[in-house]
């Protein structure tokens, strides 16, 4: 006959909470070596965009070759496009600073904005690192539902095209109306570089 030994009232753990603690203490030891892994790839930009690259080329080549997963390839599309748009707005909204300062000149004398305002650099909504890591998280994803065949979902495939494109350019219009009225540029190109 076996014995079955209770919990102990010492403060001992049995196998259950063993195991309850295992689990925690593995996932802790994961999440530390994944975001070590992520401080280590930080400066790595160009690389960190190249492997992101190459993951949505597989995808890509994933969907042609098994010609389904539409549903899968919009969705990840407007994803990437709504990250893409918080990338290019900057974190404060020049339209909501201009109602604001509008809004202090009514109320009385305030001290000037415009000549001698201290100079802000172009701050994203979206910073390159948590855009680069939510699209390659995404197109993991992405590539992770082709394998399981309830995420192939018939679909006529050029209306989500078109609507895609459609929405594409919209959206892109309307962004660069955004930046042309406020004068602001996202990127570093034509800006001037000063050397030491």
């Amino acid at each position: 006959m076996t014995s079955m030994t209770p919990p102990m009232a010492n403060g001992t753990l049995d196998s259950s909470e063993t195991n309850g603690n295992n689990f925690w203490s593995h996932k802790v030891i994961l999440e530390r070596k994944y975001q070590k892994f992520l401080d280590e790839v930080t400066p790595y930009v160009i690389y960190r965009w190249i492997s992101t690259a190459i993951l949505t080329l597989l995808f890509m080549i994933r969907i042609i070759s098994l010609q389904g997963f539409y549903i899968v390839t919009y969705a990840l599309g407007i994803y990437l496009l709504n990250l893409f748009l918080a990338f290019l707005q900057p974190k404060f909204d020049p339209s909501l600073e201009m109602d604001i300062a509008e809004s202090e000149v009514e109320e009385g004398p305030s001290l000037p904005t415009k000549a001698d305002e201290e100079f802000r650099p172009f701050i994203r909504r979206l910073p390159e690192f948590k855009f680069w890591h939510s699209s390659t998280k995404a197109v993991i994803i992405s590539l992770i539902c082709t394998f399981f065949s309830m995420f192939d979902i018939p679909v006529f495939w050029p209306i989500l095209l078109i609507y895609f494109c459609i929405l594409f350019a919209i959206t892109m219009k309307r962004q660069i109306k955004h930046m042309i009225k406020y004068k602001y540029i996202p990127f570093d190109i034509g800006k001037k570089h000063y050397k030491k």
